[in-house]
């Protein structure tokens, strides 16, 4: 006979005026959820469909301009707050509440669609509850099947799962505090999205684009200064060798030589490398090293260019080394070293340089491939690098940008010691099922 007795959960943080209160109490879905079905006959004309985007990511809007294309004869209309469920894409966490946008838009019946009974529970608190890893998890155990469209959720155990709920006002109390801090995170998001955007947008103006020969935008003492020169890659800087060790030869915990791997360039190194804030990997391999004084260790300068990428957008993707804080680093599998020839080019301007449209533009045009796009340094020997003559210009579009890109290093460190409270503190105000009574 099945034990009908509910489970009751505290969690490690309360508001005072609930610390008091009952526990959290176990219900099942059913008790706080009721179906609705608000059936609407397929419009002649275009109309607004909505759909969901797996893991947690909420719901969208689409504009559906052709309804013949659609076979179904009834579709279902969405309320704001409703909870949606993608039964096709549950498992991994097709699931959302409504927004005010998203009132009125239509979907079909693989998306169930529920309201909440507001004496048990709230929208605004559930948004939390549904984004839970187990709540997700629960979700793939009710959906039976294969991989992808083959596993249905099943719409009556789906209503019997069950969640830890506290009273209503506590309810509201933790969503109003996470809300607002979830309107804090999108601000400093937004501000994020903006510092990217104006950099982005700079970059176009303080260099020349394809088919220009100088910027847009000078610095007012330079704009009756020297015309920009025109050279090929093979005069500026020489090709050297790299290593060839596998990303199973390295290590963070010890070693005299560290090594710049390619996938670290294209995820985690912005355009001027410096080691003293990139966590870099140590070689095991000490006896396959160059001797201390070899001329393949890496030197504050050179360019390491990501070889290969399975977007063409990544492929020969630049880093510049601008400080090496007298630590030995080899440039590893998959990339290519260029070393300065001369000091026409500056340390610290390279690093912009190689990441500005017209130079990326030639490297995707050079690389080969088709799933996975390659660049050679035979090829990127004859691209034309354009740049300042003068040391001082160069000098002054780098200490721009390099000024940007600190905003947007502490803009990015801050959203992401935001993320990290949010995800404390939903750990604190969030009772763990494991000590349960």
């Amino acid at each position: 006979m099945q034990n009908d007795a509910k489970r009751t959960l505290t969690p490690k943080l309360r508001f005072p005026e609930f610390r008091a209160a009952p526990h959290w109490t176990e219900k099942s879905l059913e008790e706080v959820l009721s179906p609705i079905v608000r059936e609407r006959k397929k419009p002649v004309d275009a109309y607004t469909g909505l759909g969901m985007r797996s893991h947690g990511k909420g719901t969208f809007l689409k504009n559906l301009e052709n309804p013949a294309k659609n076979l179904m004869e009834y579709l279902y209309e969405v309320q704001c707050d409703d909870l949606i469920v993608n039964i096709t894409f549950a498992w991994e966490g097709a699931i959302a509440i409504a927004r005010p946008t998203d009132t009125g838009a239509l979907v079909s019946h693989r998306f169930p669609t529920f309201i909440f009974k507001r004496d048990a529970a709230i929208p605004d608190f559930f948004r939390y509850i549904i984004l839970d890893k187990q709540f997700v998890y629960s979700l793939g155990i009710i959906s039976p099947g294969g991989a992808g469209r083959n596993r249905v959720l099943n719409k009556n155990d789906f209503l019997k799962l069950r969640v830890f709920l506290p009273k209503v006002s506590e309810q509201q109390k933790i969503a109003d505090c996470l809300s607002s801090l979830d309107e804090l995170i999108a601000t400093q998001e937004l501000k994020l999205e903006s510092l990217n955007a104006h950099k982005k947008g700079l970059m176009q103006q303080l260099f020349p684009n394809e088919d220009e020969t100088l910027p847009r935008l000078r610095f007012p003492e330079f704009r009756k200064a020297l015309e920009w020169k025109a050279e090929p890659l093979k005069t500026l800087y020489t090709f050297m060798r790299n290593n060839v060790l596998s990303r199973d030869k390295l290590n963070y915990e010890s070693g005299s030589v560290k090594n710049i791997h390619y996938g670290d360039i294209h995820t985690k190194f912005s355009a001027l490398f410096d080691i003293t804030k990139e966590s870099v990997p140590y070689i095991n391999a000490t006896e396959q090293l160059p001797p201390a004084d070899s001329k393949d260790y890496c030197f504050e300068g050179d360019l390491i260019f990501a070889d290969a990428s399975e977007d063409t957008n990544d492929v020969g993707k630049t880093i510049e080394l601008v400080r090496l804080n007298s630590e030995r680093l080899l440039s590893g599998q998959h990339t290519i070293l260029a070393r300065r020839n001369n000091d026409s080019l500056i340390v610290g301007f390279g690093g912009h340089l190689f990441r500005s449209r017209r130079i990326r533009s030639q490297i995707q045009k050079q690389a080969q491939g088709t799933k996975v796009y390659a660049i050679s340094a035979a090829r990127l020997a004859n691209i034309e690098i354009i740049f300042p003559g003068d040391n001082e210009e160069q000098q002054k579009i780098a200490d721009c940008l390099s000024s940007l890109d600190e905003l947007i290093a502490a803009q990015t460190k801050k959203l992401a010691a935001l993320k990290i409270h949010k995800k404390g503190l939903m750990q604190l105000l969030f009772p763990s099922p494991e000590v349960g009574v």
